[in-house]
């Protein structure tokens, strides 16, 4: 380069350093007169003009770093084209757009290949560690991020001893000296950093240890509050979390427009997180909707351009960008709304946050369980007018001596959702549940196949291990290789589903999906769910009692009723827990989700709560089975010996409505018409003591009997609805 072209570059360089931005264009004009076929010059350009615009044209600057990269003729894909540091500059600035843009798979894949090329450019090489800790923190990937935290130290290690050799040329002492100075500058950031992968990673000792060092270094400012609090949150103190964020709301901080968050929002969704934990569904739900109007309102004062639905993402700032929490707010209210008994609402949540999270298995399975609840008949029906008795109870018609109960069935109770509806259209229906458990199934992978791919993968690396071992270490220190061998899938907005969490939420669709088939009277299907639950390697004792329940009752709807009585049989029935690691127990947690087949809460009511009331059940429905094939004695027996065994204020109202149904037919099969009319008034599992009643006495029982017999009489099988 001649004399003029460094001092026109030195004066360009130094008007941008001064915030002269308009100066700055003039010199890489008078650059570009005089080298019009250097893209440099071009990439620079189009950074000043960034920058001369606020860092608001995100959308222009992408399309001319897209330009540049087409003029290069290379890609982030081609090694070759990375072996010039002004290439990885311009990697790096797409990788920094695409960061916020939301599109981190991109970004770490630009950033992991210019992690080859870092050892050179110790400067460079900050920024790229600290974008790709970033990225593997926003993707939960926090053993990664350590690793380059680790990398990031070394650095700092190698800068220090290098000024301290006290070398002659002093333009490198210079550099170097400003190196340390930004590495210390750093110690904070990083620290932060470490807090954030150790609560990722629910490491409490590891981050205590950081938290100090955080506390000394920022102070009591708001993010060391933020990760304070989300510490004593993951301990379990979170009285203590709470009076935490009240003194981080008071902190002074600055606005979305220069940091890209909103400290209000994140203060009450934080609260609606804790909330939720104590079991404090109701505040939950009204801290996060406080936090979806702080959303709102920040989304208003920065303009459409935060909600990401902008192509060319003009008129904000770009780190504004990832201002808008919407969707993960909306997944967090669906979540706390199912907790609380309202599905209705928690499925208009839940299925504007599938819009963006579509490829979370978790997600869909709570949009099938609001369908399921919303059509099992609760609060939200009573609210509206729907005649509901605990569940039993459809309709009452007729007046005096003509009126006459209906009760509910399983076959009618989604009519209200469904009728002349097609399927495919989002509503809480049954037939849109199993849609919806379709969608989830087809997103797990199979793990069968993953583990024969992990072996042969590793028999590769072990032949190979001669001809890779130098340049393992840095490889291994970008990808945090070994560590990561049992994340399998993605579940945004919450952490990944690791192989264990897979199987549990492969057992919990199989289950609802047999479910689903049975209320839609697909009898098959729902024989085939089951039998495919029945065969999982880990399935809970209590997802385990409820396949040999949903298989047992698809076999008799299928008339194979000796193939059901060997499902019914009591001793199949060896545990009714959860089966859930504590680990496992905390996953999503910090998203507000707590699975339903994963809380370590008290289960549902209609769960049995001992192996001895599952066992009662199962006699029930054996009865029930035994009554189909006229063995009445034997149904009887099965009878008494269920209601010896658990107390009736155990059995669900589901269990209710059928048992006494079939003793109540058990008695009149053999003629007491008496005993079966003080079932029915009284509600017993087991008739009364037989009485002598007088001729007259009698007569008026019976005619009493007739004018309450309901107009639709159930299945003498019990059906256990699950919550």
């Amino acid at each position: 380069m001649s004399d003029q072209v460094k001092e026109l570059a030195a004066s360009a360089h130094q008007a941008f350093q001064a915030g002269n931005y308009q100066e700055s264009l003039k010199h890489l004009d008078a650059l570009q007169e005089l080298h019009k076929d250097d893209y440099k010059i071009v990439l620079n350009r189009a950074v000043v003009e960034f920058y001369h615009s606020g860092q608001t044209t995100t959308g222009t600057l992408k399309q001319a770093l897209t330009s540049i990269n087409s003029q290069v003729h290379s890609s982030s894909e081609d090694v070759d084209g990375l072996d010039d540091v002004e290439n990885s500059v311009l990697y790096y600035n797409q990788a920094v757009v695409h960061f916020h843009l939301r599109q981190y798979s991109e970004a770490i894949s630009i950033g992991e290949k210019l992690y080859q090329f870092l050892e050179p450019f110790e400067r460079f090489a900050q920024a790229v560690c600290f974008l790709l800790v970033d990225l593997y923190l926003v993707t939960f990937q926090p053993e990664k991020a350590l690793h380059l935290l680790a990398v990031l130290d070394k650095l700092s290690v190698q800068g220090s001893n290098k000024n301290g050799k006290g070398e002659s040329n002093s333009s490198n002492k210079d550099q170097k000296a400003e190196f340390a100075a930004m590495m210390e500058a750093a110690k904070s950031r990083m620290h932060q950093f470490r807090v954030r992968a150790y609560i990722q990673m629910k490491s409490s000792k590891a981050c205590k240890r950081e938290i100090k060092s955080v506390m000394n270094t920022a102070g009591n400012s708001a993010s060391s509050l933020f990760l304070k609090s989300n510490f004593e949150y993951l301990r379990g103190n979170y009285r203590k979390a709470v009076k935490l964020l009240n003194s981080s709301n008071m902190a002074e901080h600055a606005g979305p427009l220069k940091t890209g968050e909103c400290v209000r929002c994140m203060f009450w969704n934080n609260l609606g997180c804790i909330h939720f934990a104590m079991g404090k569904h109701n505040l939950g739900i009204f801290y996060f909707k406080k936090a979806l109007q702080e959303n709102d309102n920040t989304c208003a004062q920065l303009g459409d351009g935060s909600s990401g639905q902008s192509k060319k993402f003009t008129g904000i700032p770009m780190c504004a960008l990832l201002a808008n929490k919407r969707y993960e707010l909306l997944y967090n209210c669906g979540i706390q709304l199912l907790h609380i008994g309202r599905p209705l609402a928690a499925f208009e949540c839940l299925m504007e946050a599938v819009q963006v999270y579509h490829s979370n298995p978790r997600l869909w399975l709570r949009l099938a369980e609001c369908c399921i609840s919303a059509n099992k008949g609760g609060s939200e029906q009573e609210t509206k007018g729907l005649p509901c008795k605990k569940g039993i109870v459809q309709s009452i018609v007729g007046q005096g001596y003509h009126r006459k109960i209906i009760l509910a069935s399983p076959s009618t109770q989604n009519s209200v959702y469904s009728e002349g509806q097609s399927a495919a259209i989002p509503v809480a229906s049954m037939e849109f549940a199993a849609i919806c458990l379709r969608n989830a199934l087809l997103l797990l992978p199979d793990l069968q196949a993953a583990d024969n791919k992990t072996e042969n993968g590793s028999k590769l690396s072990s032949s190979q291990s001669g001809s890779t071992e130098s340049g393992s270490e840095n490889s291994d220190a970008c990808s945090g290789k070994g560590q990561e061998a049992d994340k399998f899938l993605s579940a945004a907005p919450s952490a990944p589903l690791r192989k264990q969490e897979l199987e549990n939420l492969r057992c919990s669709i199989l289950a609802c999906s047999a479910y689903v088939a049975l209320a839609l009277g697909d009898n098959l299907m729902a024989l085939n769910h089951a039998d495919k639950l029945l065969l999982q390697s880990k399935v809970s004792g209590s997802l385990r009692f409820l396949g040999h329940l949903y298989a047992a009752e698809a076999l008799i709807s299928l008339d194979r009723i000796s193939d059901a009585i060997a499902h019914l049989n009591p001793e199949n029935v060896v545990d009714v827990s959860m089966g859930v690691l504590p680990s496992e127990q905390d996953q999503g947690s910090d998203k507000g989700d707590e699975p339903a087949e994963s809380s370590g809460k008290q289960p549902p009511l209609c769960y049995p709560s001992s192996v001895t009331s599952a066992r009662a059940m199962m006699l029930f429905n054996l009865g029930s089975s035994y009554c189909l094939r006229s063995e009445y004695d034997k149904a009887r027996k099965c009878l008494h010996q269920a209601a010896s065994m658990v107390n009736t204020k155990e059995i669900p109202p589901e269990a209710i409505l059928y048992t006494p149904c079939w003793g109540v037919y058990l008695e009149l099969q053999n003629g007491n018409t008496q005993l079966a009319l003080q079932i029915i008034k009284r509600n017993q599992l087991l008739p009364p003591p037989l009485q002598r009643l007088s001729p007259d006495s009698r007569k008026k029982t019976l005619q009493t009997f007739q004018l309450v017999q309901p107009i639709q009489l159930p299945s003498p099988f019990t059906q256990v609805q699950r919550k």
